[in-house]
């Protein structure tokens, strides 16, 4: 990974977005290593499953990622997938309710507020971070339903767009009605300013760079501001780090066509 966000930096790229698959790999970890390896690189993390840990633990580790690496940590949060929440021994009976819990306190908490709170799921008393972020990293919610999308935009920063598309892509005209959803949501909430939206791209390893540029650039126009493409679809995955390496160029050189277009 490290190897990879290095190559990635050095062609042009921004950022590096990273899941929190059970039981593959954990988020935060990787998450430091690449930003102590880069420079300017961004890490993003799509997601981290809140049943996993406590709210406190969460805010103190975007907080101290944030502190070292000001202005580069994007860190998402999220219900997890039900079934490894169940294998790990923390399912609960309402994921909607737990994620709301989550965000009321550590959103706070990273802006530097004492947070007192009973919840159903979540109890603080008097939890104040000694060290919260001088810059305060943008906090994402990532789902698919319109409950849990609604929470990005009224308690957090953006969404993570997560669909199940039969394609397993999703479409323009998905983020179109994403973006219209967020809007009257954060409005009836009364915050201000707009909520962020990242996409995720399945690539195949075989795409051009101008096929891959030509779907960013229209997930763009619908109105997604990020948009990360993952070597995924129908052909093989990366079999190798050499495969890897070739797949960061060409999402360089379609970075670079999308940037013309623009």
């Amino acid at each position: 990974m490290v190897t990879a966000a290095r190559a990635a930096e050095q062609s042009g790229l921004s950022e590096v977005w990273l899941w929190e698959d059970c039981f593959y790999s954990s988020g935060i970890a990787p998450a430091a290593a690449i930003l102590a390896a880069t420079q300017r690189m961004r890490v993003g993390i799509g997601l981290l499953p809140v049943p996993l840990r406590a709210p406190s633990l969460t805010a103190m580790e975007i907080a101290a990622i944030a502190r070292m690496f000001p202005g580069r940590f994007l860190p998402g949060l999220g219900h997890g997938v039900a079934d490894w929440m169940a294998q790990a021994g923390v399912q609960v009976d309402s994921p909607l309710t737990l994620l709301r819990e989550h965000l009321e306190a550590i959103v706070p908490l990273l802006q530097g507020a004492e947070v007192t709170r009973t919840g159903r799921y979540v109890s603080l008393a008097r939890v104040r971070l000694n060290f919260p972020p001088q810059v305060v990293p943008p906090v994402y919610v990532g789902g698919r339903g319109p409950r849990t999308l609604a929470l990005g935009a009224e308690f957090a920063d953006g969404v993570i767009l997560d669909d199940a598309a039969p394609e397993g892509r999703t479409d323009p005209a998905r983020v179109r009605q994403v973006t219209e959803h967020l809007a009257a949501t954060r409005e009836a909430a009364g915050r201000a300013g707009r909520a962020q939206i990242v996409v995720f791209l399945p690539t195949r390893m075989s795409a051009t760079a101008g096929q891959v540029a030509e779907e960013i650039a229209a997930l763009h126009a619908a109105g997604a501001d990020r948009v990360g493409a993952f070597a995924g679809g129908v052909d093989a995955l990366p079999a190798s780090g050499d495969d890897v390496l070739r797949f960061v160029d060409v999402l360089a050189a379609a970075q670079d066509e999308v940037r013309r277009g623009r």
